[in-house]
């Protein structure tokens, strides 16, 4: 099982894409664990987590994103930003790509 973190500002439209996501991945027979979270709870999950993809409005705090990441204790783990268009169309099934290509599958 994968855990993916969406980091967004508030939650409200990236719920919406984990939703999509999850239906994607089920579509896809991909075991996956799905959430997003704002970007100032993101520290206090990251052992939990397989990868990381910022919604395109926070994109601006990948750098320290990808610090945290990488300090992990669990070792460090894959950081982008979610495609603008993507994430405007709330394309669930391209983003479940993008997430599974930074995890090597």
């Amino acid at each position: 099982m994968k855990t993916i973190l969406l980091v967004c500002s508030a939650g409200m439209s990236t719920s919406l894409l984990v939703t999509k996501m999850e239906a994607a991945a089920k579509e896809q027979g991909v075991e996956a664990k799905i959430f997003a979270l704002p970007f100032s709870d993101a520290p206090r999950v990251l052992e939990e987590v397989d990868c990381i993809l910022l919604g395109p409005q926070v994109r601006f705090q990948k750098a320290a994103i990808e610090k945290l990441a990488a300090s992990r204790k669990a070792g460090a783990i894959p950081v982008d930003v979610i495609d603008m268009r993507d994430y405007g169309t709330m394309n669930g099934k391209a983003v479940l790509g993008t997430a599974l290509k930074l995890l090597g599958e």
